[in-house]
C-alpha cells in the first residue's frame, strides 16, 4: 500500500468509526482516492450526485432526517463554492454535516494552475470548524493525524449545536490508490468521546421558578427542534405550569402520541385579529427551538416588549430576532422541562388563562377547516387533506415561501405519528427537492410539498431519484409563479408585479418528470388528488402529482378564512367568553 493510500484509508476508517454511515460524492478527479477508498469500505453506504449544489443539499436532507453526520465529497475548484447554499442552510439548521473537499497540493497554489481556487476558508464563519490537511505520508505519525483530523471533525459537527465542518484535503498526483484487502486492516487507536447535556444548578431552577410562581399569563412558544424526550417533557411542564403551547409545525409537538390538550395550533390566524392579540397579552414567554413561522406571532412579540421572555437553547445561541430577550438559559431542554416541572407541580393552579386559550383555538380551528369543503383547488387544503392520507410513521417535506406558511395554518395535531421538515435555516426556496429526496433515502414514506418555482430551482436534483431508484411523491402547487408576493405590499403596485415578483414561467413539468422515469400525474379535482396521493405512496419510484392553483383565488380564501377568524374571535370576546 503507498503513501497516499494508507492516509486516505486511516482517514475515511475513522470517519466511520467516529459515526458516518452514509457519504454523497460529486465526481470530479481530484478527489479520486477520496471516492475510491470510500467506496471500497463495507460499512459506508455511498451515494454519488453528479451535481454539486444537489449533492450538498441531499446530504443535507439525509442528514436532517437521520438525525446523523453525512460526509459530503467533491473535487477541487469550483464543485467546492456550489456547495456553499446547502453549507449555509446546515449551518443555520443546525445539520450535521463533514465537508471533504479535494484540492491542489501547495506548490499547484496561486500560480494559475487549472481548476485551483483558494479553498482555505471557503465557507468563513458558516463552518463550524476548519482544516487544510498535511499532504499525505505513510508513516505512523501522519496515519495518526489523519485519523485524528477525521475523529475531531465528526466530534465537531454532531456536538451542540450540531453543524457543518470542513476538511481541506491536497492531494499530488498519481491520484488513483492501490486497492486490496488489507487496505482498512491498520488497528485505530483508541479515540472515545463522551457527552453530557448543559443542565442548571437546582439553585438556579429554584430561582427560576421563583419568577414564575405567580404568573398566570403565561405562554411556551416552540419552534423547529428535533431532540429526543423533547415533546413530552414541554407537555409536562405546559400542564405544571398550566401555560399553553404555540407550537410550530416543525416543533414535532403537532403530530405524536404525547398528550395534546394544552396545544395551540391555529395561533397565527388568532394572532391576525387584533382584538384577540390586544387582549392575550402574557406576562412571561418562554422560547424554545428556532423563531417559529409565524409573521403574525413574531410581530406580536415584538410589539411587547415589556413581556419577561425566556429563551432555552443549550446551544448558547441567542436565537431572538424580535430583540426582546430578558431571560437567556443555556440549558438542556428536556432536562430543564422536567426539572421545571417538578418544582411547578408542588403547587396546585387552576387558570382560566389556558381554558380561555383553548377555546379560541378551538373556534379558530373550526373556521380554518372550513378549508375543506372548498371544491376549487385551494392550496391550503392540501394539508386538511395530507392530514388525513398520510400514514403512520409518515415524512412530511415542506417547502418554503407558501407551502411552510400553509402548513402553520392547515396541519392541525393529530395522533399520527407524521414528521414534518423543512429547510428553514435559511429559508430559500433553492435545493429543497434534493433535500426532500436525501430525506427519503433514511424516512419512509416522505412526501414533499413544494411551489412550482422552488421545484423548478431544483429540478437537477430529480436524477439522484432515477438514479438511487428513490421513492419519493413530490406534490407541486402550480400557480405559475411566486405565489407569496401576492400576499405583500408590492401587489397593489400592478406596473411591474407580474414581471417582477409574479414571474410567470407556463412550464410544462411532465417532460421533465419523464425524463428522470418518475410518474407524472396533474390532477384537477380533490377526488384525483385524494387517489393520486394514496397510488404514489404505494408505488415505489419517484411520484410527481402536479396541483394546478390560482394565484388570485388563493389569496382570496385566505383572507376571508382568516377574517372569518378575526370576526369569531371578536365575538367571543364581546360576550365575554
Amino acid at each position: 500500500m503507498n503513501e497516499m493510500t494508507a492516509y486516505v484509508a486511516a482517514f475515511v476508517e475513522q470517519l466511520v468509526h467516529a459515526g458516518i454511515q452514509q457519504a454523497v460524492i460529486s465526481p470530479g478527479s481530484r478527489s479520486t482516492p477520496l471516492a475510491m477508498v470510500m467506496a471500497e469500505h463495507p460499512q459506508l453506504n455511498i451515494h454519488v450526485h453528479i451535481d454539486e449544489r444537489s449533492a450538498a443539499f441531499f446530504a443535507l436532507g439525509m442528514a436532517k432526517a437521520s438525525g446523523k453526520p453525512v460526509a459530503l465529497v467533491c473535487t477541487s475548484g469550483t464543485a467546492v463554492a456550489n456547495y456553499y447554499p446547502a453549507i449555509v442552510e446546515a449551518y443555520y439548521a443546525r445539520v450535521p454535516l463533514v465537508v471533504i473537499t479535494a484540492d491542489r497540493p501547495h506548490e499547484l497554489r496561486d500560480v494559475g494552475a487549472p481548476q485551483a481556487i483558494d479553498q482555505l476558508h471557503m465557507y468563513g464563519s458558516y463552518v463550524k470548524w476548519f482544516v487544510d490537511m498535511a499532504l499525505p505520508e505513510g508513516n505512523e505519525q501522519m496515519l495518526r493525524y489523519a485519523e485524528m483530523v477525521a475523529a475531531r471533525a465528526v466530534c465537531v459537527a454532531t456536538s451542540v449545536p450540531a453543524g457543518p465542518v470542513h476538511i481541506n484535503v491536497p492531494l499530488r498526483e498519481p491520484l488513483v490508490p492501490m486497492l486490496n484487502e488489507s487496505l482498512f486492516s491498520t488497528p485505530l487507536a483508541t479515540r472515545t468521546v463522551y457527552r453530557g447535556n448543559k443542565h442548571l444548578s437546582p439553585e438556579m431552577i429554584d430561582a427560576l421558578y421563583e419568577q414564575l410562581r405567580h404568573v398566570e399569563k403565561g405562554v411556551i412558544v416552540c419552534g423547529d427542534l428535533h431532540v429526543e424526550g423533547f415533546a413530552d417533557a414541554v407537555v409536562e411542564l405546559a400542564e405544571a405550569l398550566q401555560y399553553p403551547i404555540l407550537a410550530d409545525p416543525l416543533s414535532s409537538l403537532r403530530t405524536g402520541t404525547h398528550k395534546k390538550q394544552l396545544i395551540i395550533e391555529s395561533y397565527d390566524a388568532m394572532l391576525k385579529c387584533e382584538t384577540f392579540a390586544d387582549a392575550f397579552i402574557p406576562d412571561v414567554v418562554i422560547r424554545f427551538g428556532a423563531m417559529p413561522v409565524s409573521k403574525s406571532l413574531y410581530l406580536w412579540l415584538q410589539q411587547h416588549k415589556q413581556v419577561k421572555q425566556m429563551i432555552v437553547d443549550e446551544a448558547g445561541q441567542w436565537r431572538d430576532p424580535t430583540l426582546s430577550l430578558h431571560v437567556f438559559i443555556e440549558a438542556n431542554e428536556v432536562q430543564f422541562c422536567h426539572e421545571l416541572a417538578q418544582r411547578a407541580s408542588t403547587t396546585s393552579r387552576s387558570s382560566q388563562w389556558i381554558s380561555q386559550w383553548q377555546k379560541m383555538n378551538e373556534r379558530a380551528k373550526q373556521m380554518l377547516l372550513q378549508a375543506k369543503e372548498e371544491e376549487n383547488m385551494f392550496e391550503g387544503k392540501i394539508f386538511i387533506e395530507l392530514a388525513q392520507l398520510l400514514p403512520d410513521e409518515a415524512t412530511l417535506f415542506v417547502g418554503n415561501s407558501m407551502p411552510i406558511r400553509d402548513a402553520d395554518t392547515f396541519f392541525m395535531s393529530s395522533h399520527k405519528r407524521i414528521r414534518l421538515l423543512a429547510n428553514r435555516g435559511a429559508n430559500g426556496i433553492d435545493g429543497v427537492v434534493s433535500s426532500a429526496l436525501g430525506a427519503s433515502c433514511v424516512a419512509q414514506p416522505l412526501v414533499l410539498v413544494i411551489g412550482d418555482l422552488s421545484f423548478y430551482h431544483d429540478l437537477n436534483g430529480l436524477l439522484a431519484a432515477k438514479l438511487q431508484q428513490l421513492h419519493a411523491t413530490i406534490i407541486v402547487l402550480n400557480n405559475n409563479g411566486g405565489g407569496i408576493f401576492s400576499f405583500l405590499p408590492q401587489a397593489n403596485e400592478p406596473k411591474h408585479f407580474e414581471r417582477l415578483f409574479g414571474t410567470p414561467t407556463h412550464l410544462s413539468f411532465h417532460h421533465v418528470v419523464n425524463m428522470y422515469d418518475g410518474h407524472y400525474e396533474k390532477v384537477e379535482t380533490w377526488d384525483d388528488f385524494r387517489r393520486a396521493v394514496v397510488d404514489a405512496l404505494a408505488r415505489p419510484t419517484l411520484n410527481v402529482i402536479e396541483v394546478p392553483s390560482s394565484r388570485e383565488y388563493n389569496v382570496g380564501v385566505h383572507r376571508k378564512l382568516w377574517k372569518d377568524v378575526s370576526q369569531e374571535m371578536s365575538n367571543l370576546l364581546n360576550k365575554g367568553e
